[in-house]
């Protein structure tokens, strides 16, 4: 019965690893591009203060 456990978790055991990894990597790539849309909206912003143009308005979600 010891066998059986064994090979169930080493092939359950690469799927488990890929999907950890794709998880990683696409909360990495969400991450970065929350982080660049906000910092592109503060230069946007400061920008748009300097030439004395109105606010944009946030888009609603």
């Amino acid at each position: 019965m010891d066998d059986f456990w064994l090979a169930a978790i080493w092939s359950i055991a690469p799927t488990i690893l890929i999907g950890l990894i794709f998880w990683f990597v696409m909360r990495s790539i969400l991450h970065a591009d929350r982080n660049e849309r906000k910092v592109y909206a503060e230069i946007e912003a400061e920008e748009r203060a300097k030439l004395g143009q109105p606010r944009r308005n946030p888009p609603t979600a």
